[in-house]
């Protein structure tokens, strides 16, 4: 009866976050601070080499829920015109794992004195494994009973971005899985119906100056991939002197989260949201937990030109 249950429950994630959601590519609640991570031209928007590293802790208390770790670092050359990232990130759920490494490529036009706009590319691989031990069927299927199976594929990405050069605004748009490649997981397979998603993303933000201390800082994100529904985050953040921040958002069809955040000597930062979830999946978990932790390396020094040297 416990196996029953088990594996009814994976079931009904799986089925969930696929029909519903149709979900690839992770959720992040703190996207507004690693816009970086879905979209490559974001990287060398900012005038220093950042890292980032992210945990998300998806639906705790149901077993095998999803789990995400993520690793980025990105900064601009000294023209400050080219930008260079990297990303890797594994995703678990369940007796899958999604593991990916890129590297970005992204270019700095200025459009005027206060507004910068930059186009993005991005490529890597993308590692699918199945641990089909597992798994547990009625009636088991020798290829699944043969025990890890994996799958590689190249994947590429890109992205457009426009912000201000006081960094008070940015909107962004990118297009992660642009192609959309099939992936044949067992030996022995005639064809396979599973293939990359291409995902759409839309982030935007501002932030309002309310006095010398305080800052109020509303953002989005649009996610769209068929054959789901539009799904949006909307976000809102309170910061008391760039160090110090608390906020909240409402994930369409998902949850509503609460966020913290603490900056340390301005080059360290630590954030942490937790999500209540609002669909039927309450019944089984207490929240999502997500922690991030950002540091900027050191800031670049505009490289100019003989004649500005005159």
């Amino acid at each position: 009866m416990y196996l029953l249950k088990k594996f009814l429950l994976v079931f009904f994630l799986v089925v969930l976050t696929t029909k519903l959601l149709a979900q690839q590519l992770p959720h992040y609640s703190n996207y507004m601070l690693n816009n970086y991570a879905i979209n490559p031209a974001v990287a060398g928007s900012k005038p220093y080499v950042e890292g980032l590293t992210s945990t998300r802790y998806q639906w705790v208390g149901i077993t095998d829920a999803p789990r995400t770790y993520v690793l980025s670092v990105n900064g601009p050359t000294k023209s400050l015109k080219v930008g260079l990232g990297g990303l890797l990130f594994t995703d678990i759920v369940g007796p899958t794992r999604r593991t990916g490494f890129y590297l970005s490529y992204s270019y700095h036009l200025k459009v005027s004195d206060k507004v910068k706009l930059s186009m993005g590319l991005s490529g890597g691989v993308l590692q699918f494994t199945v641990d089909g031990s597992k798994i547990l069927l009625r009636d088991p299927d020798l290829a699944i009973s043969n025990g890890i199976q994996s799958v590689i594929t190249p994947d590429f990405g890109a992205g457009i971005y426009a912000y201000s050069t006081d960094h008070k605004w940015y909107l962004g748009a990118s297009v992660p899985q642009i192609f959309e490649n099939k992936m044949k997981y067992f030996e022995g397979a005639v064809s396979s119906q599973s293939r990359l998603a291409t995902h759409f993303y839309i982030t935007g933000g501002y932030r309002f100056d309310l006095g010398n201390d305080f800052k109020l800082e509303p953002s989005t994100c649009v996610k769209f991939v068929q054959p789901a529904p539009v799904q949006f985050d909307l976000s809102l953040r309170a910061i008391y002197k760039d160090k110090i921040w608390l906020g909240g958002a409402f994930r369409y069809l998902d949850a509503v989260s609460a966020m913290i955040g603490y900056t340390l000597q301005e080059n360290l930062t630590f954030a942490y949201s937790y999500d209540f979830t609002t669909t039927d999946i309450k019944k089984y978990s207490s929240g999502t937990h997500e922690f991030m932790i950002g540091i900027k390396f050191h800031k670049v020094a505009e490289k100019k030109t003989e004649s500005e040297n005159k």
